[in-house]
């Protein structure tokens, strides 16, 4: 990673200008999109279902190229990026998925795990890494256990602990509480504001939250059919 890492200091975490996304023969999902984040910050975007929020976190985290307009990631232009060097940059990012994503046939520890394997690295050099890092997300107790034993909130403490082991610069939540209860909710957004503070960890959350959105003292940007609105009033969220 050493070599494909360029960090300018003064350059946001995100930056998108006059981005546009068009999937086949359809419409265009997002529209000339603006967009920075700045290093450390927190920030929500909401909007109705439909209106292009999963789309531009698939931007974000490199699962799509703009069909127009230019995706900057910590000052590196994303289109002319070698495999290599687009991989090193993946690894910076962290995605919390609504789905969770975990295989039932691993525990806790495997599937956080997972991605440290993927490397190429072995267990002794990570053992440890993961187990501190499941005991700061609540589950200390839980490190063996398999991915259908554990409850919703546990399995979604376990996809943000694998989003997490790679010390990302940039996490991206996608619908992080969709499938929790209003408590367990509360506590995972706790941890990105603990992790956003502590740490300095770029933090994007899409969520149809309102509640939670109104709770919590970050930014908010609103998505209307592939349009974005920046800087919404929270008295305006809905």
């Amino acid at each position: 990673m050493s070599g494909t890492r360029l960090d300018f200091s003064d350059e946001p975490a995100v930056r998108l200008d006059g981005v546009n996304l068009r999937y086949d023969r359809t419409g265009e999902v997002l529209s000339e999109i603006d967009l920075i984040l700045k290093r450390g910050s927190f920030t929500f975007l909401t909007g109705p279902s439909g209106a292009g929020k999963s789309s531009l976190l698939k931007l974000l985290y490199l699962a799509h190229a703009p069909t127009r307009g230019v995706v900057r990631l910590f000052g590196q232009t994303t289109d002319d990026l070698r495999r290599k060097q687009l991989a090193a940059l993946r690894r910076r990012v962290g995605v919390v998925f609504q789905e969770f994503r975990l295989l039932d046939h691993l525990t806790a520890f495997e599937n956080v795990a997972l991605p440290l394997r993927v490397a190429g690295r072995k267990q002794d050099t990570y053992r440890s890494e993961v187990v501190d890092l499941l005991r700061w997300v609540g589950l200390g107790e839980r490190i063996d256990a398999l991915t259908p034993s554990l409850s919703g909130g546990e399995q979604q403490r376990v996809a943000i602990a694998r989003a997490l082991i790679n010390k990302p610069d940039l996490l991206i939540a996608d619908e992080p509480t969709g499938n929790v209860d209003p408590e367990m909710g509360h506590r995972i957004m706790r941890l990105f504001s603990e992790l956003n503070k502590r740490v300095g960890t770029t933090i994007f959350v899409a969520t149809h939250d309102l509640e939670l959105i109104r709770e919590f003292d970050a930014p908010v940007m609103r998505l209307t059919d592939g349009m974005l609105a920046r800087d919404v009033a929270k008295g305006d969220v809905r």
